[in-house]
């Protein structure tokens, strides 16, 4: 028998790695003849970067940038092949990066991200994957612009400083500085969600909240990303408000799909193409993926899905194991995942769950292969 184990990481205990290792040794315990083929696998959200650099043996390289608040840490991005790179957004402009009482869009600047798209132009990568999940701002890609070398300018001809805050100061934009090197470079936007820059379905309105927006500094900041858009299709007669996915990261799938002729691509989707998944299927009896917390939204462009549809289309039978369930959990099954197994099997607070992640998941992972085994018995 071949099982495939392709999950998730579990947001804030377990890697993806960690998961592999644990379902590994438990399958083992319960069958004798089983071989497994583990990937580590990401939706372009938060562990893209490790995932990718991981599974393809690349090297990360490491460079200092400026955090979302403009102060100055360690990141990096990551060398798939030898032209190609993997940049996640947020590593440099995350909202990891911030506490819970920083956050602040109106401040909050991709600068850091720019930054970081500089370095693999000056090294002289061809292809540059960025993964847009997790971003901390909504600047509209203003920061990551300026970085790479775009002025922008307010009533008076003074360059603005790139922030959330600045966006409704925007009279013209100077882009003679852009680096050269965004013109030989092919650049693809790993990215979950097809939201336009503006409107009640646009970067402000619905991811804004999140990053730590109040009522009035949403239709603040969505005054500001209507004014930089009516800016940019006056000046280069085109269109960027309806772009989807152009709402991405509070708006910088927008700029760098306008500025650098960006492609944007959905995240699940990408990756499991960049990691050959459908050849690793080949052969497969079960495929086994998860995630941390299966809801609804699993089914929208997450692990769990895009891992299901893929075996669905090849009548391989997949299941997930997840470490909780939400409202509507259900859903995954239209997606071709045939069962779900939760590694919370009692009442515990949050804490409790994250000391004993590992044991808790390994306990289910045992749980459920004897539970597949018992399938094989059953005539």
């Amino acid at each position: 028998m071949k099982f495939v184990f392709a999950p998730d990481s579990f947001k804030g205990t377990l890697t993806s790695q960690e998961v592999t290792e644990i379902l590994e040794k438990e399958a083992r315990k319960v069958f004798h003849d089983v071989t497994t083929v583990s990937v580590q696998i990401a939706d372009g959200g938060e562990g893209t970067l490790e995932t990718l650099v991981g599974q393809t043996k690349g090297e990360y390289i490491r460079q200092s940038v400026l955090d979302p608040l403009g102060r100055e840490i360690e990141s990096g991005f990551g060398k798939l092949y030898e032209n190609t790179a993997i940049i996640e957004m947020a590593k440099a402009s995350g909202l990891p990066l911030l506490k819970k009482e920083e956050r602040n869009p109106l401040r909050a600047s991709t600068y850091g991200t720019g930054q970081l798209i500089r370095a693999a132009l000056d090294q002289n990568f061809k292809h540059i994957y960025i993964a847009l999940g997790g971003s901390a701002t909504n600047d509209g890609g203003m920061g990551a612009l300026t970085a790479l070398g775009v002025r922008f300018l307010d009533e008076a001809g003074a360059e603005l400083e790139p922030a959330g805050e600045n966006l409704i100061r925007i009279r013209d934009l100077d882009t003679k500085g852009l680096h050269p090197g965004g013109a030989g470079c092919k650049f693809t936007l790993i990215c979950d969600v097809k939201n336009p820059l503006v409107g009640a379905n646009g970067a402000t309105y619905v991811f804004g909240r999140q990053k730590g927006a109040s009522d009035a500094m949403l239709d603040e900041l969505e005054r500001g990303m209507l004014q930089y858009a009516f800016v940019v299709e006056e000046k280069y007669k085109v269109k960027i408000r309806e772009i989807p996915g152009g709402g991405a990261a509070g708006g910088i799938g927008a700029a760098l799909h306008f500025f650098l002729n960006a492609e944007i691509k959905p995240g699940i989707e990408t990756i499991l193409d960049m990691l050959h998944f459908d050849e690793l299927l080949e052969g497969a009896d079960l495929v086994v993926t998860g995630e941390g917390r299966l809801d609804w939204q699993s089914a929208f462009g997450k692990v769990p899905s895009g891992v299901g549809l893929r075996c669905k289309q090849k009548n391989i039978p997949a299941v997930a194991l997840v470490g909780a369930v939400g409202r509507n959990a259900s859903d995954i099954y239209e997606y071709g995942i045939d069962s779900v197994f939760t590694s919370v099997s009692s009442i515990a607070s949050e804490e409790e769950v994250m000391a004993h992640a590992r044991e808790m998941v390994e306990d289910a992972a045992n749980r459920m292969f004897r539970c597949i085994q018992v399938g094989r018995k059953l005539r």
